[in-house]
């Protein structure tokens, strides 16, 4: 059964980044015409993969109702421009910022790239009913 903040009635174990102790930009990329419509988070968590270049940030409400979400991963390659030097060169990146309206829904903004150099990225925005994952 999910509660108000989209969330089951088990416990989520949680592994925060202990040493990170800064306020995430939160309102970067929100569109200042919803900037009125969004639940601020009072409290973050953020949390770092060692095994992939992959971060995510979680802002709370209150305890447990989370009401922000970010996170970015980086999937590389291996690659060799002579077949003798391997090198690791991203091929695939994603970032994903989401924002828990005052209506329930979720505003999430998207950025993918999956070009040859990673440079060039596609960006929109889209609505939710419970919180990306």
């Amino acid at each position: 059964m999910w509660d108000a903040c989209g969330q089951t009635g088990g416990r989520v174990e949680r592994t925060p980044c202990r040493h990170w102790n800064k306020k995430p930009a939160w309102r970067a990329l929100l569109p200042k015409d919803w900037a009125h419509q969004v639940v601020e988070p009072i409290s973050f968590e953020h949390f770092r993969d060692y095994e992939i270049v992959s971060e995510r940030v979680l802002g709370y409400e209150y305890e447990d109702c989370p009401c922000y979400c970010e996170h970015y991963f980086v999937l590389t390659d291996l690659r060799s421009d002579d077949d003798e030097a391997y090198y690791l060169a991203p091929s695939y990146w994603e970032h994903l910022v989401a924002w828990r309206l005052i209506d329930g829904r979720w505003l999430i903004h998207r950025r993918i790239s999956c070009s040859d150099d990673c440079q060039q990225h596609q960006a929109f925005f889209s609505f939710a009913d419970q919180m990306p994952r």
